[in-house]
């Protein structure tokens, strides 16, 4: 195992879970404020979260985002939100697999023996497209993880201010729509935390990508990760100045929305709660991704997580049933659940 890349990975998720790496700036969500309804003519027991994904059913519309995997601890927080997702009948995805690539050794990843009926999803950075990962690497990856589809994430403000990260991003565009040529499964390409404008959306989805996650700024900031785990100075004092960079996930989602109309969006960046979540729906997105918050909970037992994920649906469920919405698409198209906004 190359030791480096497993030494990231697990002082990726210790920072994450011991410091503050949250981005200096809102995800956006406190800016809408639904409208209550008091009189919604619907019981509480009427409200339906489920909704489908890529062909696979799930009981809401949530997504326990690609966080981490490469070493044994990861494998086991892995595990422990793969069970919760399996119990629960929402979609996840792993974290970045490059170290099974390298190693073709793909056990750290493993959790179709758990979870043999959720929406799951492989996870590689798309740079690596560029460092010798091929289409046929891809292929063996969605295959050796018995996954249902492909997220290539986009990083290059986190490569360029980690130490020996990986920068070089020119053609990738180009070699994505190659994997999406010649997988079979739908592939996903995500931000981690800056957000995908709608002109780069447009240029993806062109590449042939199924779906877009715009994973926008205000949630965990990951220049702010690098800084707290980096060693070089001027790294660090370069990364500071980037807690408060990105596109909004609230205004990414909207633009992005609004210029491919027709597209799959998920929705990830700074999703809190259940509330957070009906927002998004509500204003475009198909999916919601929840990162940060399960892993820590994870990191402390599967029952908590599984709890925390509980928390999430429940409030969903209520922040519906108080807007006077029973089902998930009724929540994507109904006018007017805004004060003052027509969104």
């Amino acid at each position: 195992m190359d030791e480096g890349i497993a030494r990231r990975k697990q002082d990726h998720i210790d920072v994450v879970r011991e410091r503050d790496v949250r981005s200096a700036m809102s995800a956006g969500w406190e800016r809408y404020d639904f409208v209550h309804n008091a009189l919604p003519e619907l019981d509480l027991d009427e409200v339906s979260l489920e909704t489908a994904f890529f062909g696979k059913q799930l009981t809401a519309p949530l997504l326990i985002s690609s966080m981490t995997g490469g070493t044994a601890e990861t494998a086991v927080l892995n595990r422990r939100m793969a069970a919760v997702a399996q119990r629960l009948g929402v979609a996840m995805g792993v974290g970045s697999q490059r170290i099974a690539i390298e190693q073709r050794d793909n056990r750290h990843f493993q959790v179709r023996d758990i979870a043999p009926d959720i929406l799951l999803f492989a996870n590689l950075g798309a740079v690596q497209l560029n460092y010798g990962v091929t289409p046929r690497d891809c292929r063996w990856l969605v295959e050796s993880t018995g996954a249902d589809a492909l997220i290539l994430h986009l990083n290059p403000l986190q490569e360029a201010l980690q130490e020996g990260g990986d920068t070089r991003f020119r053609g990738i565009e180009g070699r994505v729509a190659a994997v999406c040529d010649a997988l079979s499964v739908p592939v996903v390409v995500k931000e981690v935390g800056w957000g995908i404008s709608a002109q780069v959306a447009k240029r993806l989805l062109g590449a042939g990508v199924a779906a877009i996650d715009i994973a926008g700024a205000g949630g965990t900031s990951w220049s702010e990760v690098e800084r707290h785990r980096g060693t070089d100075p001027l790294l660090q004092a370069a990364a500071s100045a980037f807690a408060g960079w990105g596109l909004p996930t609230a205004d990414a989602l909207l633009a992005v929305r609004a210029a491919c109309p027709e597209a799959c969006i998920i929705a990830s960046g700074g999703i809190r709660d259940g509330i957070d979540v009906a927002k998004a729906i509500a204003l475009g997105a198909n999916l919601c991704g929840i990162a940060a918050p399960v892993v820590q909970a994870a990191a402390d037992g599967e029952e908590q997580a599984e709890f925390a994920l509980r928390v999430v649906i429940e409030q969903l469920r209520v922040a519906m049933f108080a807007t006077g919405v029973s089902t998930i698409d009724e929540l994507q198209t109904r006018p007017g659940l805004f004060q003052g906004r027509s969104a």
